[in-house]
């Protein structure tokens, strides 16, 4: 694929010093680098016919550089292409399509896509990359409100596109930080139907540890800055008092970074002409996604539950089931719990494993089965 064909030069260029950020990457500015053989391509997105604001003007993706080129380089040898900005289509629909064609075609090259700016309905075309792959996938969505409305702005109801795709390739939804006074509860009611997953603001901000597993189950991710608070975010849409930190939206990134799974990540939501003279939400946008950086270069390489990096825990239940295997990586610490496959049906084996934490095995230990290995149960 020629991916000039999809992509302006960015004209961002901060005089970089030999530690930063920008000295550490390849970046389209003159000439398209070779992409072959890298980690991550950060795509700027300037696409917003989607969201109540249609200003084709905007330079979000720009100001985004401008904070997050002056950072100093994190950890490990940097495998990173800034792709530039991407050409959004003559309609909207042309837009999905063209972001679904590069992005499965980095996917398909081992890179991930990190999208940022744009609206938040874009994620449509992140969702559709995965439509030629030969498995079901598990999205996150962390957004500070559901959007499943029934409308004709595609940022407030394009999910109804994702849960009604054909054909079907979604295998779990999780949705982290709703606030509950912005969230329809019918629609809440629709993803206990489906047995997907919700998680409140207030849950996740109780002990974000906890929310960890959700993060590491996910093969794609899509980040709406909504769910800051508008002390952090000012220049996301419809941005509220109430949602998460600065420090949360990097951990969670963080967390995304290191999960050996995920294989593309959306930032959206950002209007640059609603952002302080000092560009705060600039800055903290450019800030997460160099904790997801920092967390990839981070990773452990939890991948193999065979070998001997992991001690396996099985808790006798009693009932139906009458086990589950744990199993804790002596590399990460971290904690998956096994779902038997019971029609051996080979488009599920991936999915077998599914993150959890230790309190999950301490609940299994009492008796109780843990409630996302029923929901996977009863999926398979």
């Amino acid at each position: 694929m020629d991916l000039k064909m999809f992509f302006d030069p960015t004209a961002v260029d901060v005089d970089p010093t030999a530690s930063s950020f920008q000295s550490s990457i390849y970046v389209n500015s003159e000439k398209m680098p070779d992409h072959e053989g890298l980690d991550i391509a950060l795509i700027g997105l300037s696409e917003y016919r989607g969201s109540e604001n249609k200003d084709p003007n905007l330079k979000s993706a720009e100001e985004v550089r401008n904070q997050l080129y002056m950072l100093r380089k994190g950890f490990g040898d940097y495998g990173i292409i800034d792709l530039g900005n991407f050409r959004s289509g003559p309609k909207l629909e042309d837009t999905y399509l063209r972001l679904k064609e590069v992005c499965a075609y980095l996917m398909d090259k081992g890179i991930i896509p990190l999208l940022f700016g744009g609206s938040h309905d874009l994620t449509l075309g992140q969702f559709y990359a995965y439509e030629s792959g030969d498995k079901l996938i598990s999205m996150l969505n962390i957004d500070q409100s559901i959007d499943l409305e029934d409308n004709n702005i595609p940022t407030r109801s394009y999910l109804n596109k994702i849960f009604g795709h054909a054909p079907n390739y979604l295998f779990s939804y999780s949705h982290l930080a709703h606030q509950s006074y912005l969230t329809n509860q019918k629609d809440l009611e629709l993803i206990e139907r489906l047995s997907f997953e919700a998680t409140r603001l207030g849950t996740l901000k109780e002990n974000i540890q906890e929310i960890e597993p959700f993060v590491r189950d996910a093969d794609m991710l899509s980040f709406d800055l909504s769910a800051l608070q508008s002390t952090y975010a000012p220049a996301a849409f419809d941005s509220k008092p109430y949602g998460l930190t600065g420090e949360e939206a990097c951990q969670l990134c963080w967390y995304a970074g290191q999960n050996e799974k995920l294989s593309s990540i959306g930032i959206y939501n950002y209007d640059s002409s609603l952002d302080s003279p000092e560009k705060k939400t600039a800055f903290v946008l450019g800030t997460m996604i160099w904790y997801f950086i920092e967390g990839f270069y981070h990773r452990k390489g939890d991948k193999n539950f065979i070998s001997n990096d992991y001690l396996m825990y099985e808790v006798h239940l009693g009932g139906d089931p009458d086990s589950i295997r744990f199993y804790k990586s002596k590399k990460s610490e971290k904690w998956w719990m096994e779902v038997p496959n019971l029609e051996n049906d080979g488009i599920f084996n991936r999915s077998r494993m599914i993150a959890c934490s230790y309190k999950d095995y301490e609940d299994a230990q009492s008796g109780n089965i843990p409630d996302r290995w029923l929901n996977f149960f009863h999926k398979t």
